[in-house]
């Protein structure tokens, strides 16, 4: 039966009317004398055109486990303990869990899909429907494609240069390397514990409520388990391992100073990076100081002892940095290089600081200070922590002078002013 070309167009217009009438399907254009035609003017689309907005909420949530797995492939240039440059994540829509893996090179992708795939449908009894990814060409090797099709796998994969159509994964990718920059500037530790970091704030955020799962968190909504948070630790604390009696003999330490870098997915223990060895231990009895972080500076209290963190605030208030000698010393030695000593230094990220209301310059300097400044005819000096340090620091016969043994000659700076040179060794604090 053939149609006039209006009549076929009458039945289209029909058809799309009853679509638009019973909501059978959204996103349909305005029909008959509401249509409004713009005109595309292609001088302004060369000019002027710009991008599509994005939607801003997700339109759609799985209703059940393993219908949409999001992945997605992160890289730096630092490598990590163990030599890892990568790491692909792999998120569920329904679930919203992480998971994580770390690579060396980005062909290892395919292999750890597996590894996924098998731990996951074991673990729910349902096989992965949908595979969703941005374009990279770690996803399209022949062996992945194949093995997409033999499984019944679909492939989704987003447009070139559009990464927010994989937003689920990209976003948790850059808040997870948000944390991991927080978490090792805090501590002060080295870039290349970024992998661990990465490990503990993924076991972190699967124990943590998000606004798509409701009631519950992804981790106890993927093992149906209520979990216990109580040996959650704060990331790069000090930890003091126990040493096991048959490694270690009857006068050897009993724990070994290490830095807590996580949890084992493996074992029922706290992770430590020894630095003695570099290497990853694992172990269930472990002591941990929240007072001090391995990589913090030098804190002097005003009891004489060394701790790590920030110098006492009164004796920085009262402190500032030695600007050196402007004129010649001596009479008659203003050709010759200045050798002064300071006899104790407060050495904060690598200067000295002495008191300029406190310090004694020659005549006004002490009875021990003077006799040692007459005899190398020098300039002596003293500072509020070196006063400090020679209460703590008594002779055994209750001499207030400060020991020979307690001084450490190492050059700290050499310093040049207005043609002087100042060959500064510093003399260490420290309560032995």
């Amino acid at each position: 039966m053939e149609f006039r070309t209006s009549e076929l167009a009458m039945l289209i217009s029909n058809i799309l009317s009853s679509l638009k009438k019973k909501k059978l399907v959204g996103g349909l254009p305005k029909f008959g004398a509401e249509e409004v035609m713009l005109e595309v003017c292609e001088t302004c689309q060369l000019g002027k055109q710009a991008r599509h907005p994005f939607p801003t909420q997700t339109t759609h949530v799985s209703s059940k486990p393993l219908e949409m797995i999001y992945s997605d492939v992160w890289t730096t240039k630092i490598e990590s303990i163990k030599g890892c440059k990568y790491y692909v994540s792999f998120i569920d829509d329904h679930i919203r869990k992480v998971w994580v893996y770390f690579m060396k090179h980005k062909g290892e992708v395919f292999q750890h899909f597996l590894n996924f795939k098998a731990m996951v449908e074991k673990e729910k009894g349902v096989s992965i429907k949908c595979l969703r990814f941005d374009g990279g060409g770690e996803y399209f090797s022949n062996e992945f494609n194949e093995y997409l099709k033999e499984h019944g796998i679909q492939r989704k994969y987003s447009c070139s240069y559009s990464p927010q159509q994989n937003g689920v994964v990209e976003r948790k990718n850059g808040h997870i390397v948000e944390i991991t920059c927080a978490m090792l500037n805090e501590k002060n530790l080295p870039i290349y514990f970024w992998a661990k970091a990465v490990a503990t704030i993924v076991y972190i955020m699967n124990r943590t409520p998000t606004t798509v799962v409701h009631g519950m968190t992804p981790e106890e909504k993927f093992t149906g388990k209520k979990l216990d948070v109580s040996h959650l630790i704060v990331f790069g604390y000090i930890a003091y391992m126990h040493v096991p009696n048959e490694k270690r003999s009857k006068l050897d330490p009993k724990a070994k100073k290490c830095i807590f870098i996580g949890y084992s997915s493996k074992q029922k223990g706290y992770r430590c990076f020894n630095s003695s060895i570099r290497k990853l231990q694992v172990s269930r009895d472990v002591v941990f100081d929240e007072m001090v972080s391995w990589y913090s500076p030098l804190k002097i209290t005003e009891d004489g002892k060394a701790r790590n963190g920030g110098v006492s605030s009164n004796l920085e208030q009262e402190s500032q940095l030695i600007t050196g000698p402007q004129e010649p010393l001596i009479s008659g030695s203003s050709n010759t290089p200045w050798k002064g000593r300071l006899r104790s230094s407060n050495i904060v990220h690598g200067s000295f600081q002495t008191s300029s209301r406190n310090s004694h310059v020659d005549g006004e300097s002490s009875d021990s200070e003077k006799s040692e400044g007459e005899e190398s005819r020098i300039t002596s000096v003293i500072i509020p922590i070196a006063r400090m340090a020679k209460k703590a620091l008594k002779t055994p016969d209750n001499n207030s002078g400060v020991r020979r043994s307690t001084r450490v000659k190492y050059l700290v700076q050499r310093l040049t002013y207005d043609g002087f040179v100042a060959h500064h060794y510093a003399y260490m604090v420290k309560v032995i």
